[in-house]
């Protein structure tokens, strides 16, 4: 399978999944994936992730210009990933959401990814927070924006919006998507109890997360295939 086959088939994967576990918002939120200079798959505006397939993502480049695909593209998608793509060339994998917890995070006063519990440790210093809602990303400099927030950093919390995960792979990045999002969960959970949240020391957290880091690229890329192996027994077509 050529490269470009095999980024098509895991971003079809990724999108199947997020829509199982429930991390899409109906055929809003996108996912985009670098494959060359100035060129970019992104899932289109239309199919529903659960239905998405390899041969119906997109193929753009920074402008817009749809190069390969029969449906449009959503404007938001274009002007959030393009924009970022660009700022941030390492990160080959974007993928914006508005996943119920961690978008319940981003929609209180002060939201943060707290060092509670030991999933959101992988994140300890690893996201940025934009605390201006601004609108729809409506225009290019609405992703400039969002891009400069990031500050690096590979996550990004969107006040009264979502989130955005990226990676240098498709594996990588819906690994992260997905503790992301159990990690929020755990802690919204916990602060429902009304009960003040137990912290992990810095220096405890900082350790942790340094080892987290080493291990994530393997950990991410045996996750991600055991879901394209179900995804494979029970939806084949997602690769067509």
């Amino acid at each position: 399978m050529d490269s470009h086959a095999q980024a098509r088939r895991d971003l079809a994967a990724a999108l199947r999944w997020a829509a199982r576990l429930g991390l899409n918002e109906g055929t809003c939120n996108h996912f985009s994936l670098q494959v060359d200079e100035d060129r970019f798959l992104v899932n289109p505006w239309g199919p529903h992730w659960r239905e998405m397939k390899a041969s119906d993502l997109l193929l753009i480049d920074s402008k817009g210009t749809i190069l390969e695909g029969d449906w449009p593209i959503e404007e938001t998608a274009l002007h959030i990933h393009t924009r970022i793509h660009i700022r941030h060339p390492h990160a080959a994998a974007v993928f914006h959401t508005h996943m119920p917890y961690a978008t319940a995070l981003c929609s209180v006063e002060g939201g943060r990814i707290e060092p509670c519990v030991q999933t959101a440790l992988r994140f300890y210093n690893r996201v940025a927070y934009d605390e201006d809602y601004n609108g729809l990303a409506d225009g290019p400099e609405e992703g400039d924006r969002m891009a400069a927030r990031m500050e690096g950093k590979p996550v990004l919390f969107l006040a009264n919006h979502g989130v955005i995960v990226t990676g240098p792979t498709v594996a990588e990045a819906f690994d992260e998507l997905y503790y992301l999002e159990r990690a929020a969960q755990a802690q919204v959970l916990a602060m429902s109890t009304g009960r003040p949240l137990k912290l992990v020391p810095g220096q405890i957290a900082e350790r942790t997360a340094r080892s987290m880091e080493q291990g994530r690229p393997p950990y991410a890329a045996v996750h991600f295939s055991a879901l394209v192996r179900m995804l494979a027994r029970e939806e084949p077509e997602f690769a067509g």
